[in-house]
Parts: structure tokens; sequence; C-alpha cells
């Protein structure tokens, strides 16, 4: 009866296809495994995955073994790597296991790529976290990245504007390690450094390796300070394959911030004149819910020895403002081919992606919360009325829907690689990459907007501009790679070769007074104001760097229980400067699997325990081109005899001494599996130094021609825990129910700003607070100090005029608006100290669903809302949020005089748990005479709920990631999204 309910719930989901079930039953499948010579293997294990069904070939290869098409049999024998085939409908199965890596202690044989190779989990001796594509969250956004939020310890993936469907993440491993160079990690995709993240599609990938500890990044030189992501996509499979995968999502605006409706705008005279309308203006200037949807089809197969995978996406997608919407297409066809002896493997990458956006409206938010909700966006004629009072004197609705804010951009992943295999043990590859990235911007805003007419004081014109940019990247990589065993002595040898030359070139072309708006940004000539000024609005550059590099390293273990790893590069940037060039990136590993001491053998619940340590030098060069040379550039316009010529001249210092960041990394862990796998994970404690941080310094002028050079200077260090836990807790035929957790502290401190050539300053104060007024800096950056540290007035209450009071240097009590900068103090800091996820999965026949939970603790937020827009001395003729007279303590600040000054009045615990994504699905599985082998209808909600203390929204909106975390230095709010998505998945 269950099995008849199933069957017919499924029929319901999918109306086009007709089936009849079948039981599991049990069948003997019979076979032959043989190596690529066609050799018999004797006593290769082969065993019915999750399942007591087990057993080895016989002499000549054969076996039999009793197993249900929805098996899956595993192949493993020393030497060889693991083969993995689904039953189906076969009855026998023939297989061909290739050389690799094979450990018949674990049916699940986890390989993680290292960079330029792999190795068995349980050979790597430096810090890497490895994802599966199964463990991805499901997320409905933009970029893959954040279906990995909260999946890594010591990785902060933040994205501020979720709810923006052309938004991207930031993604900072292990804390902040710059002033001015980039922040984040290098992606590696299917072996191609520097790949285009924004070219994934989350259901291509295989997996996700993330190197955290400095020995695993250092073998990527100047690109590794940073950690390094290591992104396989899927790859062909022996039999054929089809797979769907198809979604709509619903974006509901969650934790808005609230304003005054009309009718307490209006018990509040002070606030402004009543025009008596009724306006809810977030209403106006949203979608709600914001739609989108996603379909993703998989075709793979092919045999043993050449197979395919191709896949094709489309997405949807609309923000929850007015304007942002995006349309994309991607494909990408992975071939792989092996010669009949095995003498060469050759292999094809192409990943084409197309997308047109229309770019969010984020001051839309910024009105809304502003704007007199007595007023009407429309006037007494039904068209866009002039909105010229408040905040911000412009009307949101008519903006988001008459300027156009456009772009169009191609992208195209390209690879190749071919290996010959000289001999067993010795072997080369080669692989070309191309990368390339084509943006086109259009912007237009008509001269028929209210604030450009000239009835309403505007100049009457309108503005076009176009913008071409291209970013070209090519790769050489050449690899040796040599193995051999000599007794219990085993040898991994590898060395290459890697060259990489990019290139960025933009053009752009803008003009004014067009005679009609009809053509928009599509006829650039016809405007006069480049003709009336003389300025032609005409801009183009173009720059290109190198990177060539020469790197070796040996994996060496001994009777599978002392590791030692060692590598170095030796690698040169055209960034540097002629003195440095070059530069080295040491490395060395080392772990002791304990379990495999005789000594440790006999304890039961333990299956393996390894400690290991690592130290490496890693670099950053990412940074702009040519920084350390001579370089020239404009300087506006003059006019000399009725003509305009444009000033030019020397741009910057040059510094023949720039070079490479370095970051010296030490990395201790342990990994552990227990009780037979119910609990496994990994402990990690690390320190990283940064020297010769990269930044502009001041500098004499003169003798310098500009005030400020661009070298290194400074110091950081970064240090942690992290815990990685995994654990089976119920494993049961019909149930099982599984808990992961990742944890990460931080602790960072600023050491120095000077060294033996530049003597900096001791502080640098950062992160100025917008107007009105002049709030100045809220945060500072010290030597010896954390980064992220507030720096304001001490609050001291509130006076009986509704002033605010603060404390001096002295201890003494006076207003706010009569302190000075020496009266300020630390008053808190805006980088966590500890961040954590925790997900639950279960799953119940053919029912799976999932709980997963993320935290950040330890920190505060500047509340920039409730500064300038929370309280009663917040400027007339604009609204407020609540908190101004909802009778907290926003509400008693009442007097104007000190309505700049900032204070740790407005700092606020950041501290939130999420329940950030919750998953329940269905499967249902079909018989042999169906086409289709499995179908699961889901649905997921992310962003569910916050548990918070902090009123100004959503803690997620403020970042944390780079050097000024925990503010929001500008009134730029878009809300966040609590976001359903509805699938199905289809196997065939």
């Amino acid at each position: 009866m269950r099995k008849k309910k199933s069957l017919s719930f499924c029929l319901l989901i999918l109306l086009t296809f007709s089936f009849s079930s079948s039981a599991q039953q049990l069948k003997t499948i019979t076979g032959k495994v043989t190596d690529t010579s066609n050799v018999a293997l004797q006593s290769v294990s082969v065993i019915v995955k999750n399942k007591s069904a087990a057993t080895e070939t016989q002499k000549d290869g054969t076996f039999s073994v009793k197993a249900s098409d929805e098996d899956t049999l595993v192949f493993s024998h020393i030497g060889f790597a693991d083969k993995h085939v689904y039953v189906g409908s076969k009855s026998t199965i023939d297989v061909v296991l290739s050389e690799g890596i094979s450990d018949l202690s674990n049916v699940t044989v986890t390989v993680v790529s290292i960079g330029y190779g792999t190795l068995n989990k349980k050979e790597v001796s430096s810090a890497v976290t490895h994802i599966s594509g199964k463990e991805l969250l499901s997320v409905g956004g933009n970029g893959a990245l954040m279906s990995l939020q909260g999946k890594v310890a010591g990785l902060t993936v933040s994205n501020t504007f979720t709810a923006d469907p052309n938004s991207t993440p930031t993604i900072q491993l292990r804390g902040v390690s710059s002033r001015n160079a980039g922040l984040e990690p290098l992606y590696v995709i299917n072996g191609i450094p520097g790949g285009n993240i924004n070219n994934i599609n989350q259901n291509d990938i295989e997996s996700i390796d993330v190197l955290k500890g400095g020995a695993a990044s250092a073998i990527y030189g100047t690109r590794g300070s940073n950690g390094v992501i290591i992104i396989t996509t899927k790859k062909g499979s022996s039999e054929p394959r089809l797979f769907y995968d198809g979604y709509i999502g619903l974006d509901f605006i969650t934790n808005k911030l609230k304003v005054l409706s009309r009718d307490e705008f209006v018990a509040h005279k002070e606030r402004g004149n009543d025009f008596g309308h009724n306006t809810d203006w977030l209403k106006q200037v949203s979608r709600d819910p914001a739609i989108s949807t996603k379909h993703t089809l998989q075709f793979s197969g092919g045999g043993v020895k050449t197979n395919y995978m191709v896949s094709a996406d489309y997405r949807r997608a609309e923000g929850i403002d007015l304007r942002a919407t995006k349309e994309e297409y991607g494909a990408r066809l992975n071939i792989n081919h092996t010669a009949a002896n095995n003498l060469y493997t050759a292999s094809i990458n192409i990943a084409p992606r197309y997308y047109k956006v229309n770019h969010a409206y984020m001051e839309g938010f910024n009105y809304a919360l502003t704007l007199n909700p007595t007023m009407s966006p429309y006037d007494s004629l039904g068209r866009y009325a002039y909105i010229r009072t408040g905040f911000f004197a412009n009307n949101p609705i008519e903006e988001a829907k008459a300027i156009l804010k456009q772009q169009d951009a191609k992208l195209i992943d390209m690879s190749g690689s071919f290996k010959l295999n000289i001999t067993k043990t010795l072997s080369t590859t080669v692989t070309v990459g191309e990368t390339g990235f084509s943006y086109r911007n259009y912007d237009f805003t008509p001269s028929t907007i209210t604030y450009k007419q000239k009835s309403n004081g505007g100049n009457g014109r309108s503005t076009a501009q176009q913008k071409q940019e291209d970013t070209d990247q090519k790769n050489f990589e050449w690899i040796g790679n040599y193995d051999v065993n000599i007794s219990k002595h085993a040898f991994k040898l590898a060395g290459g070769y890697s060259y990489q030359y990019s290139t960025y070139s933009q053009f752009s072309a803008g003009n004014e007074g067009f005679p009609s708006d009809v053509l928009t940004y599509n006829n650039m000539e016809a405007g006069w104001w480049d003709a009336e000024t003389g300025i032609k609005g005409v801009s183009s550059s173009k720059n290109s760097s190198k990177l060539i590099s020469f790197f070796g390293r040996v994996n060496y273990d001994f009777n599978k229980k002392y590791y030692l790893s060692a590598s170095l590069r030796h690698e040169g940037s055209s960034k540097f400067g002629k003195s440095n060039k070059w530069g080295n990136f040491p490395a060395v590993a080392v772990a002791w699997r304990l379990t495999q001491e005789k000594f440790m053998q006999n304890i039961p619940w333990l299956n393996d325990l390894k400690l290991r340590a690592d130290y490496g030098t890693t670099g950053n060069q990412d940074f702009g081109n040519y920084k350390s040379l001579n370089t020239y550039g404009g300087y506006g316009y003059y006019i000399y005899n009725g003509t305009t010529y444009q000033v030019w001249g020397p741009n910057q210092n040059a510094n023949y001494n720039l070079r490479w960041e370095k970051a010296i990394n030490f990395n201790a862990g342990v990994d552990f599996d227990l009780f037979q796998s119910l609990l496994s994970g990994s402990i990690n404690y690390y320190q990283r130094t940064n020297k010769d941080l990269l930044g502009d310094y001041n500098v004499p002028n003169p003798p310098n021609i500009r005030q400020q050079t661009y070298a290194n200077v400074g110091t950081m260090k970064n240090a942690g825990l992290e815990i990685q836990l995994n654990a089976n807790v119920v494993r049961h035929k019909d149930f099982n129910y599984n808990i992961s957790f990742a944890g990460a502290t931080n602790s960072n401190k600023f050491i120095s700003f000077s060294n033996e050539i530049y003597k900096g300053q001791k502080y640098v104060d950062v992160v100025g607070m917008p107007g009105p007024g002049t709030p100045g800096n809220v945060q500072r950056i010290e030597e010896g100090r954390r980064v992220g540290s507030f720096y304001t007035w001490r609050s001291a209450g509130v006076d009986s005029t509704g002033a605010l009071l603060v404390y001096t240097k002295d201890g003494k009590t006076i207003r706010g608006d009569k302190a000075t900068n020496d009266d300020k103090q630390y008053t808190g800091n805006g980088l966590p100290q500890f961040t954590a996820s925790m997900g639950h999965y279960f799953k119940y026949r053919n029912w799976d669903a999932g709980v997963f939970l993320r935290g950040v603790f330890g920190y505060k937020i500047f509340n920039t809302f409730a500064f300038k827009l929370g309280t009663p001395a917040t400027q007339q003729n604009a609204n407020v949020l609540t908190t101004a007279y909802d009778g907290g303590k926003y509400s008693k600040l009442t007097n104007g005089a000190t309505y700049a000054t900032l204070s740790d009045y407005f700092l606020e615990s950041g501290n939130f748990v999420k329940i950030d994504n919750m998953s329940v699905g269905y499967t249902c599985r079909f018989s042999q005479s169906i086409k289709i082998r499995s179908a699961r209808v889901y649905a997921t909600a992310r962003n569910l709920h916050c548990f918070t203390k902090y009123k100004g929204g959503d803690p997620d909106l403020v970042p944390i990631n780079g050097l000024y975390p925990g503010v929001n230095n500008r009134l730029n709010y878009y809300p966040s999204s609590l976001q359903l998505l509805f699938g199905l998945q289809v196997n065939f």
C-alpha cells in the first residue's frame, strides 16, 4: 500500500510520465575486472555500497554478487583507483581499473586536490577542507560560492546585497591579510589558476578543496597568500546519463527597517508638512516577491576510454528593487579520451556564458526610508511628482523606471590538457587555458526626468554613456610526475613550469544634450555637449602583466605512517620593481598517522588519528599594474586662445623596490575518525604574519613628485583555532541522521606601519561617516591593536535637553558637540571573534530534510541607520525610523546640537544566529520499464529567521570582511530577503 501511495504521489508531480512499481529485489550480478592492459585482476574487492554484501574477484578476474537495481558497486584494489558503478538494469558488469589511489580500509576514499595533483585525504599533511558537490547548500543566488557559506571553518562568505541578483559575495580566509592588495583567495578551476568564479553553475561542481595551510597554498607562490580554492567540475560517465534540475524562487523582504507611518508622521508635527497623501514608500520601491527561475540540463556518457559531459543552464532573476534583473545562459563541455594502450589521456573543457542585467537601484530604499509619507509619487495629472525636500530630493520610483543602467557580459573559459604516460610511474602533462571576460555597460538618463526639466531648475540635458571592458588571461602549465615505491617507502615527485599573461582594456564614450531621448545610448554622436564645451567625453586604456614560475614538490610516506611534503616555487612578476622581480616560496609539512603504530591498533573506538604540522611562505601580487614605474596621466583641461587643452604629467612616484607581500604561515592540526566513523573531523591552529603590506604611504614633496608612494610597509598578524566535525548519529537502512559543525576563532593585530625606509604614523583614522554635519571617522587602525577598532567618544548618557553627553579624556562629562578629538577612546570592535555553523541532515526512506544554522559572535556594529535616521534630532522634512519615538534610548536624543556626535551610544551587539537554510525533498524511484531512474521534488527556504539584538535590520548586511568590519559608512540600505525555492530533479 505504501508503495502505491508513493507512486501516486510521483505521478502527480510528473504529469507527463507514467510508470509501474517494482520492489527492490536482489539479483545476481556477474562480471570481470581487468587492468588497462586487459590483464585479469585477482582479489579485487567488490562491495555493494552502504550494504553488507561483498565479494572478491577470482584468479581469472571474475566475480558474482547479489544487488538491487538501485545499488552501486564499489571496486577496490591496492595500487588502483576505486571505481563506482551503478547497477541499474545491468546483470553483467565488466570493469577496467586504472592505476591510482585506493584504500581498502575504507570503502569511501576521498581524493583531495592539493594543487598540481591529488592525494588520498589520509595522506594530506596540511590544512585542506574538502567539500563534495552534494554537500553544497541549495541557494538560488548569484555566485556558486554562496553555497559554501558556513561550510568551511575559517572561510567567511559575505554578501551584503543578497537580494540583488547581480551582487557577488566577498570571500575571506583566516582573517584580513592586506591593507591595499587583494583579500580574496586564488580560484583554480579545473587546473587553471585565476579561473572565473562567475562562470560556474553550482550543478556542475564535483568538489571544492580549500587550501588553508601555508604549505598547501605555497605551491601557488605570489597568489597563495589569501588561500586557494580549487574547484573541480563534473566529468563524463561510462554510461549514458541525463539529469535535469529546475526551480522557481520567490524572494520576500524580511527584517525590514521600520519607519513612521503617515499617521505617526503627522502626529509628530516637527517632522514636516502634511501634504495629505498616504504613501508607503518602502512598498512603492519594492518587488515583493521577486521571482527567479533556473533550469539545468546535464548529458553525460561514453565508455571506459572516452567520455563526455555537456551541461546547459538558463537563469532569470529579479531583485527586490524595481530595476534589478539578470538573465543568463551558460554551458559547459568536458571531453576525456584515453588511448587504448593507456599511453596518453587528453581532455578539453569549454564553458561559455552570456548574461544581460539591469543594475539594482540601490538608492531607492534610502529614499524610501526618509521621504515624507504624506507625499505622493505622482502629481494631480498622474505624472511623476517633482520631489525636492527631505534627505534625498528625488523621486525613487521615477528614477528606478526611467534611468537605464544595463550591462551585457560575455565570458569564456577554455582549457585543454594532454597527459603522456611515459612509464607506469612517470608522466608529463601539458595544460593550456584561456579565460576571457567582456563587459559592456550602458547608462542613460532622459531629459524628461523631473529634476532635469528646466521648469524645475534643471539643465534639460539627457546624458548617455557606453563603456566596454575586456579582460583576457592565457595560461600554460607543464608538469611532470614521478611515483616510486621502494619497500615501505613511497615517493611522489612533481615539478613544473607555469606561465600566465593577463591583459585588460577599456573604452568609454559619453555625451549630453541629445535632440531626442528615443534612441537612448545608441545615438552618442547626436549630443551637442562635447562640441559646445570642446571636451571629448571619451577615454581608453590598456595594461598587461606576466607571471612566470618554476616549482617542485616531493611527497614522501613511510609505511603509510609518517608523511613529509616539501615544495618550492620560484616566481617572477612584471608588477614588481626591477630590483625584486623574482621571489622564492618554500613550504614543508609533516604528518604522523598514530593509528598505524602497533601500540595504537588495539583501541576499538579509534579508527584513524593523524597529527600534522606545516610551515609555508606565500605572497600577494593582487594589485594594479605599473605601480613600480613612472607613469603619466591627464590632469583636467585649460583654455588657451580659445582652444581647450588637456593637462598631462606624472601621476605617481616610481618605486623600483616594490615587491610582493609576504605571508609566513604556520599550522598545526589533528584529523580523527572515531567509533566506526560515528564522529570524525579536524582541529587546526594557525598563525599567519603578513609582512611588507602594500599601500600608499606619505612621502615628502619635494623631492618626490607626488605626496604618496605605493610601497611595502607594515605588518599584520592573524591567529586562530578552527574545528570541523561530522557525526553520523543514526545509521539505519531506513533512517539516517547526520550532524556537521564548523567553527573558527580569529585573533588579529596590526603590528606596524613602518619599516627601515618608510617611517609611518602609529595609527590612521578610517571610515569617514556621511553627513549631514561633519561626524568624522569612526574607526582607527593602530599598531598593536585589532583591525576594526571603533575610536569614538564614550557615551555618558543624555542630559535634560536631549543632548548626547560624552566623557573627556580626564573622565569629565560634557556635551558631545563640545568634545575634541583628544577625548575619543577605543569603544569596541567590529571584527567577529568567533564564527560557527551547524547542519542537521535527515533521510527517512525516500524523504530527505536538512536544517542549517549559522552564527557570528563577539563583535559590535555601529548602527548607521539609528545614527542618521533613528532619533528625533534627524533633520526636518524627512521621515525617521520608529526608534525615534518608541520610548527607547534613541528617542531620548532630541537635541540637534549633538546630532553628528560619533559615540558608542550607537554601538550594538552584532551577535546573531540564523536559520540559514532549511530543505525537504522526496525522491521517487522507478522500475526498469520506465526510462526515468529517479525524480526528486524539493523545497528550500533560505534566511528563515535571524535571532539578534541588533536594531538596524539584518546584521548580515553589515560587512565583516576587509579592513573596516562592523560598519556601513553610507546609507546604502538594500533589505535582505527570505527566499523560497521549489524545485524538481530528474535522473534519466
